[in-house]
């Protein structure tokens, strides 16, 4: 799905392609049969083989995929999922999106501070 999502559609072959240690063939086609039979793809014909695509967009599933791995990994809390990235060495966050992030704090204050 992750693929899907990113690429919007795909064939067979081009999931095969970014699947890191990917499974056989025929072990893609019948993982993508299996999510088309749950709704969660759709295809279309092109030449020999099927495109797939997401059946929901992205923004209609994404909040609570979001919201199952907060409270999955990080009890519900937002802030401590916000937390560990940041404090990961790894993460490269420029100070434009800094800025962002603060004025999106900052609306949510003003909007918390006219609820009271």
């Amino acid at each position: 799905m992750d693929i899907l999502y990113a690429q919007d559609e795909a064939t067979v072959t081009e999931v095969l392609e970014d699947v890191p240690d990917a499974p056989s063939r025929t072990s893609i086609r019948t993982i993508m049969r299996i999510l088309e039979e749950k709704g969660h793809l759709k295809h279309k014909q092109q030449g020999r083989e099927y495109v797939y695509y997401p059946s929901k967009p992205l923004s209609q599933v994404a909040p609570p995929a979001l919201q199952r791995v907060l409270q999955t990994f990080f009890g519900g809390s937002l802030e401590k999922a916000v937390a560990m990235h940041l404090a990961d060495q790894n993460t490269e966050i420029s100070k434009a999106e800094l800025r962002r992030l603060a004025n999106i704090v900052n609306e949510a204050r003003r909007k918390e501070s006219g609820n009271e």
